[in-house]
């Protein structure tokens, strides 16, 4: 079994910064793929970026590009998003999640990550 916990979600005003992290326990390999997804209230859960089995990024909504980035320590077995320049749009709570299947490109699909995390809330506002 694998087990997601993110944490460093919180209020930040817009154009500030937020670090959220994804540590990972259990059963994991190194290779998992990591991908973290938001949902805002009222809206599907979308994906936002992840990192593959051979550390291929992908961002998985335009709107965050040259913004968010995201990072993996493998030795903490952590993977972090880093956010940057928040908008109120970006207000959701996010979710980690894993992909057992190696893969050299990850999935922007919920459906294909089989473990997460229970979310963490951020929240962008003056």
């Amino acid at each position: 079994q694998v087990q997601l916990v993110e944490s460093g979600g919180g209020l930040v005003q817009p154009e500030g910064s937020l670090r959220l992290s994804c540590q990972l326990s259990g059963n994991t390999d190194d290779y998992y793929t990591i991908g973290w997804f938001r949902q805002a209230p009222g809206k599907e859960r979308e994906g936002v970026l992840c990192i593959s089995s051979i550390e291929e990024i992908t961002y998985l909504v335009d709107s965050v590009k040259g913004r968010f980035s995201i990072s993996r320590d493998h030795a903490k077995k952590t993977v972090n998003l880093q956010m940057t320049r928040l908008k109120p749009e970006d207000a959701a709570v996010y979710y980690c999640a894993a992909d057992k299947d190696y893969r050299s490109y990850c999935s922007g699909l919920s459906v294909d990550y089989e473990y997460w995390g229970q979310g963490t809330q951020v929240t962008v506002s003056s």
